[in-house]
C-alpha cells in the first residue's frame, strides 16, 4: 500500500492561467498528504503577494520522508520560467516549460518520489503556438509512460464516465469505434475501478453509438458489428458489462442504480451529462497509465487569472481523489534515493 502519508505532485499548469492561484488557495488548508508543487517558486510567491496571501514556500528534497502539508505552507520543486509572466496573457516562450513540468512530475512518479500526479490546467493553443504539437495531458502522459491506450475517466461524486474516443472530430468517431478498441477500453476501465477505486466487482454500462443504440441496425450498424461483440467477449471473461444502452436514457437515475461507471463512445456523448451534474467539482482521471493522474475539469480561465475569484473546487476534489487512489492502490512502500 501507499505510504501512511502519500506524497502528491501538483503541477501549476499554464503560468498565465488560474493554476498557480488555485494551488495557493488549496494551500490554505492542511492535507493528510504532502503536496509537492512542480512549478516556478518566484511565480507562486509573486502571485501570492498580488493576491494578499500569506503562504510560506519550502524547497522539495527528493528522497526525504513525506510530511503532511500544513495550512499556509507549500513545498515546491522549483522549475524556473524562461520568460516573465503576466496573469491572463499567454506567452509562447513559456509553452515548452509547461511540458517540462509534466516531464519532471511524471519522472518523479516513475522514480517513486510521488504517489500520484495532479495537474492544473494547460492551454493547448499556446503550446502549439510554440511549435510543439500537443493535443492534451492525456496523450502526452501516455507517450511519457509508454502507455498504448490511455482512458479518460471523469468523476463527479458517484457518477463516473469513461470514453472510448477522446479528442476526435465527430466525423472521425464511427471509424474509431471498433470491437478491439471498445473491448480494450472497457478492460482498462474495469482494472482501474478495481485497483484505483477499490471496487471488488465493478459494473459498467456501455452506451451505443447511434440513437436508440442503433435500433437493431436500422439507425446504424456499429452496435451490431463492433459494440455487441465486444460486450460478449468481455462477459465471457467475467467482466460485468451492461448494454449497449441508448445514451438518451442511460443517465436517468433509475438506470444508473448499481452502475459503477458508464462507458461512452465519444467525448460529447457522456461528458455534458457529467459536467451538468458536477462542473466545478468534477475530476478528470487518466486510467491505463502506470501512475495515478487526476486533473481539474476546467481550462486555464485566463479572464479570471490574477483576480483571486477562480473557484478551487475542482482542484481540491482532484487532490482529494488522488490521495484516496494513492491509499487504495497497492505499491511498494520504500522510495528510491534521488
Amino acid at each position: 500500500m501507499a505510504a501512511a502519508i502519500p506524497r502528491i505532485a501538483v503541477t501549476t499548469g499554464e503560468p498565465a492561467g488560474v493554476g498557480p492561484e488555485l494551488i495557493l488557495e488549496i494551500a490554505r488548508q492542511a492535507w493528510p498528504a504532502e503536496l509537492v508543487v512542480i512549478g516556478d517558486a518566484r511565480l507562486l510567491a509573486s502571485r501570492a503577494r498580488a493576491l494578499g496571501r500569506q503562504i510560506g514556500i519550502a524547497e522539495f528534497t527528493p528522497g526525504s520522508a513525506p510530511v503532511a502539508s500544513r495550512a499556509g505552507r507549500i513545498v515546491v520543486a522549483d522549475l524556473p520560467l524562461p520568460a516573465p509572466v503576466v496573469a491572463g496573457r499567454l506567452d509562447p516562450r513559456n509553452g515548452p516549460w509547461v511540458l517540462d513540468l509534466l516531464r519532471e512530475a511524471c519522472a518523479g512518479c516513475q522514480r517513486g518520489w510521488f504517489d500520484a500526479l495532479v495537474t492544473a490546467p494547460v492551454h493547448k493553443g499556446v503550446v502549439n503556438d510554440a511549435g510543439i504539437p500537443f493535443t492534451g495531458h492525456t496523450e502526452f502522459l501516455a507517450r511519457l509512460t509508454g502507455s498504448n491506450l490511455p482512458v479518460m475517466l471523469l468523476v463527479a461524486g458517484q457518477l463516473r464516465v469513461a470514453l472510448v474516443t477522446t479528442h476526435l472530430p465527430l466525423k472521425a468517431v464511427p471509424a474509431a469505434i471498433t470491437r478491439e478498441r471498445v473491448e480494450a477500453t472497457a478492460r482498462i476501465l474495469d482494472d482501474g475501478l478495481r485497483r484505483r477505486f477499490g471496487l471488488a466487482a465493478p459494473r459498467i454500462a456501455v452506451l451505443g453509438l447511434n440513437p436508440h443504440a442503433g435500433e437493431s441496425g436500422h439507425l446504424g450498424t456499429e452496435e451490431l458489428e463492433h459494440i455487441n461483440p465486444a460486450i460478449a467477449a468481455l462477459r465471457a471473461t467475467g467482466i460485468d458489462v451492461a448494454g449497449p444502452l441508448p445514451a438518451d436514457t442511460a443517465f436517468i437515475e433509475g438506470n444508473l442504480a448499481g452502475i459503477d461507471a458508464v462507458l461512452a463512445m465519444y467525448h460529447d456523448q457522456g461528458l455534458p451529462v457529467l459536467k451538468h451534474r458536477g462542473f466545478g467539482n468534477a475530476v478528470n482521471v487518466t486510467l491505463g497509465l502506470p501512475i495515478i493522474r487526476t486533473s481539474v475539469d476546467h481550462g486555464t480561465a485566463l479572464d479570471l487569472a490574477g483576480t483571486g475569484r477562480a473557484d478551487a473546487g475542482s482542484l481540491r476534489a482532484a487532490v482529494e481523489l488522488a490521495i484516496g487512489m494513492a491509499v487504495t492502490t497497492s505499491r511498494p512502500t520504500t522510495r528510491p534515493e534521488a
